[in-house]
């Protein structure tokens, strides 16, 4: 793993980015590994698989959208994404291509590793989730949180670590609304006031993969003005 946090694969076409970005995060005790394009990283990612994957959605051939759905469908690694852009559109459309987080650039040093340390934090097998040692099962979801494993009414369903971790709390509290913000703080470890589509996408992506109509949701429930809910 190289240092005590962890290590990160930077993956962004600009060599003098990766070059300060890896000096930077040296600096705090990273491992860094570097792709200049969306192939390198995939391939990179055959022979070693990081702590995080920090990918710039500008690359050249294979966009970072492209390159998050690669990741997704092969390997299960916490991905954040860098966005140059004020366009929101770029953030929810990396988000729903799988990605756990974002920041966007320019970004301070300081708060590209509290977001490092944030994800790291909560995707850790023991993050802290109160563990029971048995399955969770609510209304045909069932969670077994030693394992990171989730079935669907008997059915096997694949959960990134964000998505389990977000399902998680909804059938730790069956019938509960939680608001935008209180997932952001339970779920993203977000101390401060931070980007509610985050969670809107997750719930989005959870959907699809939780409900027989994502469009039309039976299970997770959306609570106008307040939040969402799980029903049982």
């Amino acid at each position: 793993m190289g240092g005590m946090s962890g290590s990160v694969l930077i993956v962004d076409d600009d060599d003098g980015i990766r070059a300060s970005l890896r000096l930077a995060l040296e600096d705090q005790g990273y491992a860094i590994d570097e792709a200049g394009d969306g192939e390198t990283a995939l391939a990179r990612l055959q022979e070693h698989v990081p702590d995080v994957v920090l990918l710039d959605l500008m690359l050249p051939g294979m966009d970072g959208f492209e390159c998050c759905r690669q990741i997704r469908r092969r390997i299960d690694v916490p991905v954040l994404i860098v966005s140059a852009r004020n366009d929101s559109h770029d953030v929810v459309a990396g988000l729903e291509a799988g990605a756990d987080d974002y920041v966007r650039k320019p970004f301070n040093i300081s708060e590209l590793t509290a977001r490092l340390r944030a994800l790291r934090r909560r995707l850790r097998p023991e993050a802290d989730i109160p563990t029971p040692s048995n399955d969770v099962s609510v209304g045909g979801i069932s969670l077994d949180p030693d394992r990171g494993e989730v079935r669907i009414d008997g059915e096997p369903v694949h959960l990134t670590k964000t998505e389990f971790r977000l399902l998680y709390e909804f059938v730790s509290h069956p019938g509960r609304v939680f608001s935008r913000e209180t997932l952001l703080k339970r779920v993203w470890d977000y101390d401060y006031f931070g980007d509610v589509r985050i969670v809107d996408v997750h719930i989005g992506r959870l959907r699809g993969k939780i409900e027989s109509d994502g469009s039309s949701p039976r299970r997770l429930v959306t609570v106008r003005g307040f939040g969402y809910r799980l029903d049982a």
